[in-house]
């Protein structure tokens, strides 16, 4: 950095400030330090971290369930995705019905290019939970008129985007929406939803702009953390296969793969 110019800086951060004038003592450069793997180890700081890094590291190797299949993300209805939306959709209803939304929430729908990971056919370990979901996301839901839901189909009809949902079923021929059911049941236009989703999504990440229209609600619950609960409650998981996304004649390449 040019000392020159920061000095200025400075200075007239003292001469603009109302309050206690600042005294700039000394200012020094300083070398900077590439990190790198020929830097040397410092046996001290090795030392110091050793016992925390066995017990992270066990806790990492951790079995918290098992799949007999492999569970991805390709396709437009990926088992992997399929199952987050559906777990994401559980946290969260279980949430809402606690928390003055008696009927719990309606759907969910995550973004497949959160899930930064795929789960071989095995045993799940923890370590595996953190390489899906590296993010510090949380689960929010998002309060819409029904009215409104026509812009979450369209999204769909638009992008033809393998986002992976739970209790929605978007069926779409030549990029015309032919279907676009919440539960089963065609849209209710006079009636409120509560969608589940991520805070990313629910502030217009991944060109989700219908959420605007929406109220936001927090629940405090970070994905992963419900990620981890939910596979270990589950000791052997069984992958869904139903189509909830069926994008017949599909002419765009949008979706996501590993």
């Amino acid at each position: 950095m040019n000392i020159k110019f920061l000095l200025l800086s400075l200075i007239a951060m003292v001469v603009t400030s109302c309050k206690t004038p600042l005294n700039v003592a000394k200012i020094q450069a300083e070398k900077n330090i590439s990190i790198a793997k020929d830097l040397p180890e410092d046996d001290e700081f090795n030392k110091i971290i050793a016992p925390y890094k066995i017990e992270l590291e066990g806790k990492m190797k951790t079995k918290i369930s098992h799949t007999a299949v492999d569970l991805n993300k390709q396709g437009d209805n990926s088992n992997l995705g399929n199952l987050l939306a559906d777990f994401t959709f559980e946290g969260a209803n279980d949430w809402a019905k606690k928390n003055d939304i008696p009927n719990g929430v309606d759907a969910a729908l995550i973004n497949v290019g959160g899930i930064r990971s795929t789960i071989g056919a095995g045993d799940i370990l923890t370590k595996s939970i953190y390489e899906v979901m590296p993010f510090e996301n949380e689960v929010l839901i998002v309060k819409m008129k029904g009215a409104d839901m026509k812009g979450l189909f369209e999204y769909y009809r638009n992008t033809q985007k393998n986002n992976p949902v739970s209790h929605l079923y978007i069926e779409t021929d030549n990029e015309v929406i032919i279907s676009e059911l919440i539960n089963g049941k065609a849209v209710d236009l006079s009636k409120d939803y509560y969608i589940a989703t991520s805070d990313y999504l629910a502030m217009g990440g991944d060109n989700m702009a219908f959420f605007g229209k929406g109220k936001l609600i927090s629940t405090g619950i970070k994905l992963r953390d419900l990620f981890l609960e939910k596979f270990k409650a589950n000791p052997e998981i069984v992958a869904p296969t139903d189509i909830r996304l069926n994008f017949k004649n599909k002419k765009t390449k949008t979706n996501e793969t590993p």
